[in-house]
């Protein structure tokens, strides 16, 4: 049988600690996982691509089955070209599975042969986005808990330079 290969795709923005439970736990489930960073023109992110690619990188530096990529257009086509059998998504609220139903059933009609695995996060993370992350940090909590440390880093980076643009 050949390795199996499954992506993680996602914006990242800024990565979580509930992103980086799910990346450790697909990592033992499949043979290779690509973090797919998808590239949203639509969107507004706080990093940049570059910063977002750099932050998954370092978190995952020492996974040697795991990879760090950039993808735009359809999920499934980048799936095709890539010769995945998987696609990991998170599970954090009964909201969340809605939506990625909905999403796993027009990839399935889009690729039957593309599958989609529903993980969700350890309980600890359940309710952390990035987007809280952000919000939190923005108002001067604490994200220590929330994100790996060289995200809270670059955060603290990230919210200084702005503050300097003003």
């Amino acid at each position: 049988m050949s390795d199996v290969l499954a992506i993680y795709p996602g914006s990242f923005d800024p990565i979580t600690n509930g992103h980086f439970d799910l990346i450790e736990r697909s990592r033992r489930i499949f043979d290779h996982l690509i973090v797919a960073l998808l590239t949203n023109a639509e969107k507004e992110p706080l990093f940049s691509v570059e910063e977002r690619v750099g932050m998954l990188r370092e978190v995952t530096r020492n996974m040697k089955n795991v990879s760090v990529d950039t993808f735009s257009g359809l999920l499934v086509d980048y799936a095709v070209q890539k010769k995945a059998r998987a696609l990991v998504r998170g599970i954090r609220a009964f909201s969340d599975y809605e939506y990625e139903l909905r999403m796993a059933l027009m990839n399935r009609k889009l690729e039957p042969r593309l599958e989609t695995i529903f993980l969700m996060p350890a309980e600890s993370y359940a309710y952390v986005s990035s987007r809280l992350v952000k919000e939190i940090f923005r108002h001067g909590g604490s994200v220590k808990e929330l994100v790996p440390p060289v995200v809270e880093a670059r955060l603290r980076q990230k919210v200084n330079s702005l503050r300097h643009e003003v």
